[in-house]
């Protein structure tokens, strides 16, 4: 039997089991929240020291003990710790800076109202790499748009070519998802910023502690609500998923675009080869294994989301055990989101198109049929009638292997009428907001970009602000 402390037992005859030991035990996961833990916990050591719960000597005692533990963690201390998880880790390691001083630390405190508490701290740090991560994908698709908002190419439905398109509309398409993700992720990192601390194991705290000063003290906006929704609302987390699952799927679309793009077959750019691999049998290929990686981890994170809703929905008020697997998920899915983000938002900047390959391929009669039926509509044939007469001339022109505009006029086709099977007319006509005309995408590739200008000010906002909330106490933290 190892010396490890639990932080309960009084009340058993005997410690737990070691196949519970082994089932039960999150300490091989949850020593992720060790800066949280003790982050949180001097808050609380703070708050019972102006509550006069504690002394001014025990409270700076026990906050200098608490930074010592985090600063030997970070140094490495630790690892191999034998603890039931990252709450009786920290309390274990105070006891040995400060001896039994370090029991009076969980005065009035749950490691339910705790854990929530950590998390929430986690998944605020969390929310906020994402955010900028993803900025950093809208910003890049942006400039694409910008550079290439006159390089045409086809656009494809029912990934058959349809209509010509540019480049640049194709990258600001993306970054219009991307920058929906970003306000979502800022949205519910407003939502995730209250305070469970205090709300103890489910009832509240018995002590006169002020929880709103509290909250202020860890940079949160304000305390929860509610003691029983406080320690076992998991909602941030689940937004968290979502946004990131959500994420992760237009990341698989854009994914799957540009591995066709740079297939042989479409040959429309080419990967950076810093961003691409080789085979191990064929000297020639290039693979798109980050892309496919991309592609894969979609899956992934939709299954992650539904879990974690699979576990949250049949759990009664107010903490359960099945909580502690919470974590997993959220580790799990940042570790790849902070992997795949800049590996693809660089591969976004280092793509090599081939414009002549592409504008070919974007002349193509096939894509401009539209534009023979437009103007025949122009000039005043209905435009049902007009699909059809351009449809007719179309299968001609598939069976005598000619070109739409190589046909003579006839059957209601004039030449004025072929002259705009053009593909730079074509391009130019789509003027409306939101079109594929050249001056169209540069200017909307301009609105993107102050877009994410302003996303990026009005985070930089909210840290300030939350930051800013308890200078006294921040200025504690640095004696």
């Amino acid at each position: 039997m190892s010396g490890r402390r639990d932080l309960w037992g009084g009340r058993f005859a005997s410690g737990p089991a070691e196949v519970l030991r082994r089932f039960n035990d999150s300490w091989s996961f949850d020593r992720a929240l060790v800066a949280e833990d003790v982050q949180g916990s001097i808050a609380w050591a703070e708050e019972l020291g102006r509550s006069g719960v504690l002394t001014a000597p025990e409270t700076r005692k026990i906050v200098k003990g608490l930074r010592e533990v985090k600063v030997a963690w970070d140094e490495g201390e630790g690892r191999d710790a034998d603890a039931e998880d990252v709450h009786s880790y920290v309390e274990g390691e105070l006891a040995k800076r400060i001896g039994p001083l370090a029991g009076k630390l969980h005065t009035g405190r749950s490691r339910n109202d705790q854990v929530a508490t950590d998390l929430r701290l986690w998944l605020r740090n969390a929310f906020d790499a994402f955010h900028v991560a993803v900025l950093e994908l809208a910003g890049a698709l942006a400039e694409r748009g910008a550079a290439e908002a006159a390089t045409p190419m086809p656009g494809y439905t029912h990934l058959k070519r349809a209509e010509p398109v540019t480049f640049g509309h194709w990258s600001l398409a993306y970054a219009e998802m991307v920058l929906r993700d970003a306000d979502r992720i800022r949205a519910a990192r407003r939502r995730a910023n209250e305070c469970p601390l205090g709300s103890g194991a489910l009832s509240g705290t018995p002590l006169g502690v002020d929880r709103e000063r509290l909250a202020k003290s860890l940079g949160f906006a304000r305390a929860t609500a509610n003691s029983l929704d406080g320690v076992s609302d998991r909602d941030a987390a689940a937004e968290y998923l979502f946004a990131a699952s959500l994420h992760f799927a237009h990341l698989s679309r854009m994914a799957e675009d540009l591995i066709f793009f740079t297939s042989d077959e479409a040959g429309f750019a080419e990967l950076p080869d810093a961003l691409s691999t080789g085979s191990s049998r064929m000297p020639q290929k290039k693979n798109p294994d980050l892309l496919e990686l991309v592609r894969g981890h979609a899956g992934r994170a939709l299954g992650e989301l539904t879990g974690f809703l699979a576990l949250l929905k049949g759990l009664p008020l107010a903490y359960d055990k099945d909580l502690q697997l919470d974590k997993e998920p959220l580790f799990r899915t940042r570790a790849v989101l902070e992997a795949a983000l800049p590996a693809l938002t660089a591969l976004v900047k280092g793509l090599r198109l081939k414009p002549e390959r592409m504008a070919a391929a974007a002349a193509d009669d096939r894509l401009l049929a539209t534009e023979l039926a437009d103007a025949l509509a122009r000039r005043g044939v209905p435009f049902r009638e007009a699909h059809e007469i351009v449809g007719r001339r179309f299968a001609l022109a598939e069976e005598t292997g000619k070109g739409l505009a190589e046909l003579p006029p006839g059957e209601g086709v004039t030449k004025a009428d072929l002259a705009s099977v053009d593909l730079a007319k074509a391009l130019a006509r789509r003027g409306a907001v939101g079109g594929t005309s050249p001056k169209r995408v540069a200017q909307a590739a301009k609105r993107a970009a102050a877009r994410i200008a302003g996303e990026r000010k009005a985070a930089d906002s909210a840290a300030t602000k939350g930051k800013a909330a308890a200078p006294a106490a921040a200025g504690r933290r640095k004696s």
